[in-house]
């Protein structure tokens, strides 16, 4: 297979995403269709998957449809935060926004990010799937320096309610494991997983980046 002929897609339309992959220094495009992020598991690593392969799952099934490209390689992710069992999504409002800072104030929690990754070749599937784990830890928050927060916005399209590289940094005290993980997509456990993957089907590829 003559390497021009994979289609890197990322499945969101997170620019933070955008902005960790683009490191890779690879051409891709981004396809992110309106996936209702819904799953019945309550641990939290199954509920990022299972939301995670549903972003994907949906992008394969257009692209099969279409039928545009022979070979294409499609990833997805889904972040989330829990604390004690709870599960923290993106707040519907600042309301709750402000309710799921309060709770996680003075607190560690740890914030899953599910990547599912599959490559499509002749409609045959493969792929390979992982959840990352970081844990933040957040000062008290008192109700100043809460509203000020909530006032930049910054809360309202991000799982926790807060987005480390913003605005928040005001309160979060400390942070163990993969930063970009907690951003939203763990890109160096990326490079390992992808680097065994494609391995495994290109061995005679010295780099899965030339694939591309």
């Amino acid at each position: 297979m003559e390497k021009s002929k994979i289609k890197f897609i990322l499945a969101s339309a997170s620019p933070r995403r955008k902005e960790l992959l683009g490191y890779l220094k690879v051409s891709f495009d981004i396809l992110s269709l309106n996936v209702p992020e819904e799953s019945s598991a309550t641990d939290p690593q199954k509920y990022s998957q299972e939301i995670a392969n549903l972003k994907g799952d949906a992008v394969v099934e257009k692209m099969s449809r279409e039928n545009s490209e022979k070979s294409y390689f499609i990833v997805s992710a889904d972040t989330i935060v829990c604390l004690n069992g709870k599960i923290y999504g993106k707040p519907s409002c600042r309301e709750e926004a402000g309710q799921f800072l309060r709770e996680l104030a003075g607190k560690s929690h740890s914030v899953f990010t599910a990547v599912s990754a599959r490559l499509v070749i002749h409609e045959k599937v493969h792929g390979f799937s992982f959840v990352e784990e970081s844990r933040v830890t957040f000062n008290e928050l008192s109700s100043p320096l809460l509203e000020r927060y909530l006032d930049t916005g910054d809360s309202l399209d991000k799982a926790g309610a807060y987005g480390i590289q913003g605005p928040s940094l005001t309160f979060i005290s400390r942070i163990e494991g993969d930063y970009a993980n907690v951003v939203g997509f763990p890109l160096s456990r990326f490079v390992v997983e992808a680097d065994k993957f494609f391995k495994s089907h290109f061995p005679e590829v010295s780099s899965w980046l030339d694939l591309f």
